[in-house]
């Protein structure tokens, strides 16, 4: 098992106080925000390169979490994004998986299920990114004529 790196993004200050408390517990590596521009903020730093998942809360003043979705996958493609809420609607689900969500859940969902898709999605991104690495080592190498 490996250690996801994650951010959680909801608007809603003591979930995130102890939703960040629980996966600490479980070793993972989490920072917080409490909107969509203070998650894109994040990882315009260094954030980016450090996330692996994102847990992104759908409802959320401002920038809602479909609108955050579009501007992660549009800014760094790789980072897996798993959207959740308390107030689940099919359409809203199918919104987010159209615009690349790794999957759905429903607020309060199981820690031990979190924890298997946060696991699943961080692995799919390390598997994007050693691919992408092993395709540019590949294109160097045929550019020198190895």
């Amino acid at each position: 098992m490996i250690e996801p790196s994650v951010l959680v993004v909801d608007d809603e200050v003591q979930f995130v106080k102890t939703l960040v408390k629980r996966l600490v517990k479980r070793g993972v590596k989490v920072d917080s925000a409490h909107s969509g521009q203070q998650a894109l903020d994040t990882l315009a730093g260094s954030g980016a390169t450090r996330t692996d998942v994102v847990i992104l809360d759908v409802k959320m003043p401002g920038m809602d979490g479909l609108e955050t979705l579009a501007a992660i996958k549009e800014a760094h493609p790789l980072i897996e994004v798993i959207m959740l809420t308390g107030h689940a609607t099919v359409e809203s689900a199918i919104e987010g998986m159209k615009h690349g969500a790794y999957d759905y859940l429903m607020k309060p969902c199981d820690l031990d299920v979190l924890m298997n898709k946060l696991n699943q999605a961080a692995v799919k991104k390390r598997e994007h990114e050693a691919k992408i690495l092993e395709a540019r080592a590949t294109l160097i190498a045929l550019r020198r004529g190895d």
